[in-house]
């Protein structure tokens, strides 16, 4: 059983159709939501396409949310999509990551930093 399926109703700060929204329990960032699938799917490619419709909305609402309590500068918006792209948690997650002025010395490069090397070019 994946581990988002047992998340206590009282961390859902926002249900859709297909996804909940929670809060990061390891933030990268003040306010970094996860947008979740309700039903078990791997990854972004088993998503079916009133699933793919949806997300495009849960991630403005998440923003929606993020914004009511924090006053990010930016976003990464990412997903991971097997063992190799460092995914942990073979359940559909997307991360809404709110960015900040200063909150690395140099973001540019965004996030091509999943390969450190790579960042820079």
């Amino acid at each position: 059983m994946s581990v988002f399926l047992s998340i206590p109703e009282e961390r859902i700060i926002h249900r859709g159709k297909h996804f909940f929204l929670i809060r990061d329990i390891y933030p990268v960032s003040p306010g970094h939501t996860l947008i979740i699938s309700n039903d078990l799917k791997t990854d972004y490619f088993e998503l079916s396409n009133n699933q793919l419709e949806e997300l495009t909305q849960m991630i403005q609402k998440a923003k929606e949310l993020i914004e009511k309590e924090f006053n990010p500068d930016g976003y990464n918006i990412g997903m991971n999509c097997g063992e190799a792209a460092g995914q942990t948690v073979f359940h559909f997650h997307c991360h809404v990551i709110p960015r900040y002025i200063g909150d690395m010395e140099d973001p540019r490069g965004g996030v091509r930093g999943v390969v450190p090397e790579k960042q820079k070019y």
